[in-house]
Parts: C-alpha cells; structure tokens; sequence
C-alpha cells in the first residue's frame, strides 16, 4: 500500500490533468454547472479519503465512471432536471458566442446517449472501448452513437443554403 501522501500526489495529478473534463462531461448528463463541480469534488474527496486507486486499471476511464455514478445518483436523489445554459463549454481567447450558443443547442437536442459519447470522446478524449466499457455497452455502438451524433450536429450547424428562398 502507497503511503497517504503519495497517494494524495497521484489524486492531484489526476485532478489537474482530468478534472475540466470530468467537470465538462458531468456537465453533459446534470445540465448545471455547479452540480457537476459538486459531483466531481465529491469523487476526489472520496479517492482522498479512501487513498485506494488499485482497482482501478484505467484511471481515466475510472474517474469518468465514478463522476457518472456520482451524477446518476444525485439525479435520483434530486429527481429533477434543469436545462442546460450557465455550462461553460468553451472558452477560446476570440470566442464565437452565436457558435456557441448553437452548438450547445445542437447538443442539447441530442438523445442523451449520444450525447453522452459525444462529450466523452470530444472531451473526455475517452476511446470507445473505454466509453462502451464504462456505459456497459460495445465499443461499436460507442461508435456508431458518435457517428449518428456528429451527423445530427453537423446539419444542424452547417448554414443552409438558400436560406432566404426557403423562408419565402
């Protein structure tokens, strides 16, 4: 067994290096933003807690497992659902706000699974055999719900042609 500060120092490396995407992704399934915050702090207070990494194989994989079970609780718990708007899921130097505001309207309107693999892969920068182990389901339909998902997303932010004949 790792001594409790070693331990403590390979927690933090991981919450440096995965924690905006742990957030980003809890973000995803909670629709706020501060309940994702919580859902990940509470991950990383109970792996400080705990000190025990060993089960984990993929420590990335497992974090993201975690901060999903974690946010699927809490939704039971809660048993409410807030729409999706104070998430902050870009944050570029020139930002592109009407860009923004439709993508998060294209992801939105996703089915959950899709979305889901989507943020998990864009990200989580997660593979799909790491998705579908941690969704329990094949890495092929991983897959398949990203490409179905990013061909949703990607009619709904190409600018029509014609748009001005269409409206008439």
């Amino acid at each position: 067994m790792k001594p409790a500060r070693e331990n403590g120092d390979e927690i933090e490396l991981l919450y440096r290096q995965h924690g905006a995407g742990l957030v980003l992704f809890a973000s995803a399934i909670t629709s706020e933003r501060s309940r994702a915050q919580d859902a990940v702090h509470q991950v990383f207070l109970n792996l400080l807690e705990s000190g025990d990494l060993r089960r984990a194989g993929d420590k990335k994989a497992y974090l993201f497992g975690c901060v999903r079970n974690a946010v699927l609780n809490e939704r039971k718990r809660q048993n409410r659902d807030v729409p999706l708007e104070d998430s902050a899921w870009f944050s570029p130097p020139d930002q592109d706000y009407a860009g923004e505001q439709n993508l998060r309207r294209a992801l939105t309107a996703l089915a959950e699974d899709q979305r889901e693999v989507v943020v998990l892969h864009v990200w989580g920068e997660l593979t799909f055999s790491q998705i579908g182990d941690l969704l329990n389901i094949s890495a092929n339909t991983a897959a398949s719900r990203y490409r179905y998902a990013l061909g949703k997303l990607r009619e709904a932010m190409l600018p029509r042609e014609n748009s001005c004949a269409e409206s008439r």
